[in-house]
């Protein structure tokens, strides 16, 4: 864990958290809002295609949170071995926004948007480099070690 803990200090996953809580606040209160109603026209697609892009930014920013929470948890020894390895470490799947649909939204949108996948993106190379880490051991090496561990 040496390696990965200079690649994600404490300090690090505070700062990704409280802009991933910060983001998830500005998101809500933009979605429920309605201001996409007023700056928007009246066009049955584009209402469409903002209910399902509002999803899609909650649904990446839940998947941020919930990973760094248990980036914190394995980083800050809150969990055994067992746990931790039991524990599904990867950034779940969040599905890319619709650029042509998006570009039609008004810039607020777009912001709250292109931001939540922006760090997304981040947090998936970094999810990324720490788990071209954890393949340094071999896998049946690394299976003894965890059934050793456990007994």
């Amino acid at each position: 864990m040496a390696d990965s803990e200079a690649l994600i200090t404490p300090k690090l996953l505070d700062a990704l958290y409280t802009e991933s809580m910060v983001l998830a606040d500005e998101a809500r209160s933009y979605f429920e809002s309605g201001r996409f109603n007023d700056q928007c026209e009246d066009k049955a697609a584009l209402s469409v295609s903002f209910s399902c892009e509002s999803l899609k930014v909650t649904t990446r920013l839940m998947h941020c949170i919930a990973w760094l929470l248990n980036q914190r948890a394995l980083h800050g020894e809150d969990m055994t071995d067992g746990e931790a390895w039991n524990h599904n470490r990867e950034l779940g799947y969040a599905a890319a926004s619709d650029g042509p649909m998006v570009a039609l939204f008004p810039d607020e949108a777009r912001e709250i948007i292109d931001a939540s996948e922006e760090l997304f993106q981040r947090l998936q190379r970094l999810s990324a480099r720490l788990g071209y880490e954890d393949i340094s051991e071999p896998p049946v090496h690394d299976m003894f070690r965890r059934l050793k561990s456990s007994f």
